[in-house]
C-alpha cells in the first residue's frame, strides 16, 4: 500500500509504517531468523508513535502536538508541579539565530546536544554522529522534521548563545535540585579548561559551586581575563541561594569581603587559612602551638583505603574574641579550627597541619572535620570526573562562547548522571551504557530533575 509523502518522511531504517482504519502508526522492527520457513522474518520491537498530517510524528504517550498546556513539561513524563525539567527551564533562552531558513528549533539542538554529551560526545562531530544514529529515539521527544543537526549547526549555535543567560538558567535548574536533595555543604573552587585557548584568547577559567554531599553542580561563573578567582567568587555567591548552607573555599577565597558577603546572605563559612592572610594565619598557628593554653578535647578520625592509613585530628576553639580584636575586619569569625593529618603508606609516612577560620558559632569538631573533608569532593568528584570521564582538559572547543556553553552543558549532563548512577557504578561506565542502550538513556532523562 502506497503511503502519502507526509507519512513516508518519518520512515527510517528498521521502522515500519502501518495504516489502521485510516490512521498511520510507526513501529520499530528488526529481523529474526525463522527456522520453519528457512529465512528471516520481520518482527515488531515496539510502538514509536502515530503520524498525522497536521502534527507530524506524535511519540507514544503524547496526546497531541502543539501548545503545551500550563503545568506540563514539553517533554513527556515530567511533571512541572514536582520539578521543572532541563528543557522547560531553558524555554526562556533567547535564540540568537535569524528566523529565516531555520531547519531546527532551539529545543531540538539543545536536546540532541544534551543527550549526546550524556552518551560520551566530546565535540560537535560527535553530536552529529549521535543524532544520526539515534534519530528514531530523538523523534520520540521532538519532531526533527529536517533530520538531525549537523556539526556546523551545533558549532554556530553554541558560539552565538549568550553564556550569561545560559548560566543563569542552569542555576535555576540546579537550585531546584539542591532544594530537593537538601544539600548542606557547598564547596567553591576554580578550574581551567587547559586546551580552550585560542591565539590571543586565554584558556577558559571558571569558578564552580558544588553540593558535596549530593554531588551536584549548582552553578559556575567565568573568571574574566586579567582577573582571578577572588573577583569571580562574589559574583557566584550573589547568584546562589546560600541561606542555611555552609560554604567552604580554599585559601584563595579567604577574604574578609567574601566572608561578610556569605554572612549577609545568611550562610556560614569554613575558609582555609594560608600565607595570603599572613598575620591572621600566623596568629592562629601560634595559638594552637602554644603549649600553655588549654585546648578543647580533639576529635580523631581514621580512614583506611587505597593502600594507606590516614589519621585526622581536629580541634575547634570557640573563644576567638582576642583574634577579632587583633583583626577588626574579621568580625564574622566565631571559631578557629586545626586539622592534623598523618598519612602512612607502607613504611613511609607524612604529616600536615592545616588551619581554618569559620563563622560557625558552636561547631562540634566532628562536624567541622566533615565540612572540611567535603570540600575535597569538588576536586575528587567534580574536577577529576570532568577531566577523566568527560576528557574536558583535551577539548579544543574554543571559538567565541562555545567553550563556555559546553562547560555548562557538561555540568548539566554530570548532574543527571550522578542522580542516575548506582553506588558502585562509575560515570564513565554509565555514559557508555547510555550510548549503547536507549532504555538506559531514557532512565537518565526521566530522573525527576531532567
Amino acid at each position: 500500500m502506497a503511503h502519502p509523502d507526509w507519512v513516508l518522511k518519518f520512515k527510517l531504517k528498521n521502522t515500519d509504517i502501518r495504516c489502521i482504519r485510516g490512521k498511520y502508526y510507526l513501529y520499530a522492527t528488526t529481523s529474526k531468523w525463522c527456522p520453519e520457513k528457512g529465512r528471516t522474518k520481520k518482527v515488531t520491537v515496539k510502538y514509536i508513535g502515530s503520524i498525522t498530517e497536521e502534527h507530524g510524528l506524535i511519540p507514544a504517550g503524547m496526546v497531541k502536538k502543539g501548545r503545551v498546556p500550563q503545568g506540563e513539561s514539553r517533554i513527556k513524563n515530567v511533571n512541572l508541579k514536582e520539578m521543572r525539567g532541563f528543557m522547560d527551564t531553558f524555554e526562556s533562552l533567547e535564540d540568537p539565530r535569524s528566523s529565516r531558513n531555520q531547519l531546527y528549533t532551539m529545543d531540538e539542538i539543545l536536546f540532541c546536544a544534551l543527550c549526546a554529551v550524556i552518551c560520551g560526545a566530546e565535540g560537535f562531530e560527535d553530536m552529529e554522529d549521535f543524532g544520526t544514529s539515534k534519530s528514531v529515539f530523538l523523534k520520540m521527544y521532538f519532531p526533527y522534521e529536517n533530520g538531525t543537526p549537523s556539526d556546523d549547526t551545533f558549532r554556530r549555535f553554541f558560539r552565538s548563545l549568550n553564556p550569561e543567560k545560559f548560566e543563569e538558567l542552569f542555576r535555576q535548574w540546579a537550585n531546584d535540585i539542591a532544594d530537593r536533595v537538601g544539600a548542606k555543604v557547598i564547596s567553591i573552587d576554580g578550574k581551567c579548561s587547559r586546551r580552550s585557548y585560542d591565539g590571543k584568547e586565554s584558556m577558559l577559567h571558571r569558578v564552580s559551586a558544588f553540593a558535596s554531599e549530593a554531588r551536584l553542580v549548582l552553578g559556575q561563573s567565568k573568571v574574566d581575563d586579567k582577573s582571578n578567582e577572588i573577583t569571580a567568587i562574589p559574583k557566584l555567591l550573589e547568584w546562589l541561594d546560600i541561606k542555611g548552607h555552609i560554604i567552604t573555599i580554599d585559601a584563595m577565597g579567604c577574604q574578609y569581603s567574601i566572608a561578610d558577603l556569605i554572612q549577609s546572605k545568611e550562610g556560614d563559612y569554613v575558609l582555609a587559612l594560608k600565607g595570603n592572610q599572613s598575620s591572621l594565619s600566623e596568629d592562629v598557628s601560634l595559638y594552637f602551638e602554644e603549649g600553655k593554653i588549654q585546648k578543647p578535647e580533639p576529635f580523631i578520625d581514621y580512614d583506611k583505603g587505597h593502600g594507606r592509613i590516614e589519621t585526622r585530628t581536629c580541634c575547634v576553639v570557640k573563644d576567638v574574641q582576642w583574634l577579632k580584636d587583633r583583626h577588626p575586619k574579621w568580625a564574622s569569625i566565631q571559631s578557629i579550627i586545626q586539622v592534623k593529618s598523618k598519612r602512612e603508606i607502607k613504611e613511609k609516612g607524612s604529616e600536615e597541619t592545616r588551619y581554618y577560620i569559620s563563622s560557625l558559632i558552636n561547631p562540634k569538631p566532628q562536624e567541622a572535620l566533615k565540612a572540611i573533608g567535603s570540600h575535597w569532593a569538588i576536586e575528587n568528584t567534580l574536577h577529576w570526573t570532568l577531566d577523566m570521564s568527560f576528557n574536558e582538559d583535551y577539548s579544543r572547543i574554543r571559538k567565541q562562547n562555545a567553550s563556555h556553553i559546553m562547560a555548562i552543558l557538561r555540568h548539566a549532563a554530570l548532574n543527571l548522571l550522578q542522580r542516575a548512577k548506582t553506588q558502585r557504578q562509575s560515570i564513565k561506565r554509565l555514559r557508555k551504557i547510555a550510548g549503547w542502550d536507549i532504555l538506559a538513556l531514557q532512565s537518565i532523562l526521566s530522573q525527576k530533575i531532567s
